[in-house]
């Protein structure tokens, strides 16, 4: 005999079937490729699939702009390499400001050479002439972006840019002859105001150490030989080329092309203090000042982006999400070198991101970079 169910157990009957037919929980990540796996060395240095699905997020996650290469060193050796379709192990990356690290390595070389010094003058002719207050810039005030310089990096439109102006308009020639022209518009070493047109001060100054020539010939030669045989050659960053304007000097705040593995050499070679396989390249007492925070800028060092605090929400670096002895040098559209030396790390990411993808990638860079813990 058919019996008709108690409203209770009809409800139940009916939970169930609708648990049966719907959601079984969380949804499921995708399965990992093969191209995101093979980008993980066996020997990493943290959890593989973790790691992989961190770096495939770089690449295939929208909203983060392009990433066109990824490159992770643990403890010096190759955890993760990847690339996107049409760049490779041999492609060279432009480095747009990543070039600035660079230019405060050579500075830092030729102080050790007893060339420069820090907390002189900067020896630029066109500021000894008296009565000019621009002769109070020291070479300190240059490398911390505090020199007081009249200077707009980021124009609207992009000609009231005196980056633009200097890189592609009435300053290309000698982009060191009009960066040098402008006045002051504070007191040297009172504000921070971040300049590649700086930088390019820096690279002249370099030369002129180098030759004591206004000849663009003898200056180019002479900055990519000292930079050839005092860094690049010793370490094998045998991709990198260096661009000069006209008058011969280094481009050194924008335009410095290298492979992806090279750009990591470089940030090794930072994590260990300037030494290379036992060779101190670049003095351990430079390095370190390179990533002591500047009196008016805690995420600030010489030509190098720490990550520090600020107290404000925006930050070029991750505060929260890595420690504070983090550093790193950091391009134009989303080039990134961070080297964390608690946790053994160098992370190379190379790409083309807008402001809010860059925010985006960065904590998606966070993600991989928090699967190693620090030391």
């Amino acid at each position: 005999m058919f019996m008709r169910p108690t409203p209770l157990i009809a409800l139940a009957l009916a939970t169930s079937s609708l648990a049966s037919c719907g959601s079984s929980g969380p949804a499921q990540e995708p399965p990992l490729s093969e191209e995101a796996l093979a980008a993980v060395s066996k020997q990493p240095g943290a959890p593989t699939r973790p790691l992989a699905r961190a770096a495939d997020d770089l690449f295939t996650r929208e909203g983060l702009g392009e990433t066109r290469a990824l490159v992770v060193y643990h403890g010096g050796t190759l955890a993760v390499e990847r690339y996107a379709p049409g760049y490779d192990a041999d492609t060279r990356f432009v480095s747009w400001s990543m070039a600035k690290t660079v230019t405060a390595i050579m500075i830092g070389m030729l102080v050790a050479d007893g060339q420069l010094r820090l907390d002189a003058p900067a020896p630029v002719p066109r500021w000894q002439r008296t009565g000019d207050p621009r002769a109070e810039i020291t070479l300190r005030h240059l490398l911390q972006m505090r020199a007081g310089l009249e200077h707009t990096e980021a124009g609207d439109p992009p000609y009231d840019s005196s980056e633009v102006r200097m890189l592609f308009l009435d300053g290309r020639d000698d982009m060191a002859d009009y960066a040098t022209a402008q006045p002051l518009e504070a007191e040297p070493g009172e504000r921070f105001e971040y300049s590649s047109n700086t930088t390019v001060i820096l690279a002249d100054i370099a030369a002129r150490a180098l030759t004591g020539s206004s000849d663009p010939d003898i200056r180019r030669q002479a900055v990519t030989d000292y930079l050839a045989a005092r860094l690049f050659e010793p370490m094998g960053m045998t991709s990198v080329v260096p661009e000069f304007d006209r008058a011969g000097t280094l481009i050194g705040g924008s335009l410095i092309h290298a492979t992806a593995r090279d750009w990591a050499r470089l940030g090794e070679l930072l994590r260990n203090k300037g030494s290379y396989r036992g060779e101190q390249l670049v003095p351990r007492a430079w390095v370190e000042e390179m990533v002591t925070p500047s009196p008016k800028s805690p995420h600030y060092g010489l030509q190098t982006w720490l990550n520090r605090p600020t107290g404000e929400d925006q930050h070029p670096l991750i505060p929260a999400r890595a420690p504070e002895s983090a550093f790193s040098m950091i391009g134009h559209m989303g080039q990134y070198v961070f080297v964390s030396p608690a946790q053994k790390l160098t992370v190379v990411r190379l790409g083309h991101s807008d402001a809010p993808e860059r925010r985006a990638m960065l904590q998606q860079l966070a993600d991989l970079i928090e699967l190693y813990p620090a030391s």
